[in-house]
């Protein structure tokens, strides 16, 4: 999470939405994003385990009385259909404990490929309101997946990341922050292939110091 809070540091929230997956529904990060003018839109897991099982019970129990909002797409892709579906419902405003909420989100996934079926339920929650379509919701989450694949080809094929021989203890995980990390900078600093901005700040490692108003090493 250091490395998420010094990306906000360098880049203004304001009129953003960050989407991230479970390692990112901490209270202090969504606090941070509220604060600096930003929504939120994170993947709820187990590692908040209460607000997980609040959140579930709100779709499988739905509130009386309070609406739902839904959409769904389906994508067909040769062999391969896939069905997803999405509710949102600011029901538990004013009941859950975290930072600039407003809704909370289950997301359902359908797979079909050779006769075969894979289902997916995740949940989510929003700083955004109910004034922020169930199909904007869904296209700001399938938006964050495309980008998770894009960061998975670099960091594997790229950085290398396939062929790392680093396996044990939290090394791994440390290493993958890291990969991260220099992904983002690069994208921040408006790179669109990563591999050739590898390439050209190994040519000109000055030019890292120079974006960040830093001073070379004398």
């Amino acid at each position: 999470m250091s490395m998420a809070n010094a990306l906000l540091d360098m880049v203004s929230m304001r009129g953003r939405v960050l989407t991230g997956d479970a390692l990112y529904c901490q209270r202090h990060l969504c606090r941070r994003v509220v604060e600096d003018g930003g929504d939120y839109v994170v993947i709820v897991k187990s590692n908040q385990k209460s607000l997980y099982e609040d959140i579930e019970l709100c779709f499988s129990r739905p509130v009386s009385g309070e609406p739902y909002a839904y959409t769904e797409t389906e994508d067909r892709h040769g062999d391969r259909w896939e069905v997803r579906r999405l509710w949102a419902t600011c029901a538990l405003a004013g009941y859950l404990d975290w930072p600039g909420h407003r809704q909370v989100i289950k997301l359902e996934s359908r797979r079909w490929l050779r006769g075969r079926e894979a289902r997916q339920v995740r949940y989510a929650i929003t700083s955004l309101g109910p004034d922020t379509s169930a199909d904007k919701l869904l296209s700001l989450i399938r938006g964050h997946w495309g980008i998770e694949n894009r960061v998975h080809y670099v960091r594997g094929v790229s950085m290398g990341e396939d062929g790392c021989r680093v396996r044990t203890g939290a090394a791994p995980q440390a290493m993958a922050t890291v990969r991260n990390a220099a992904i983002n900078i690069l994208r921040l600093l408006g790179a669109e292939n990563i591999a050739r901005a590898f390439r050209e700040n190994a040519w000109n490692p000055s030019s890292l110091a120079d974006a960040f108003g830093l001073s070379p090493p004398q």
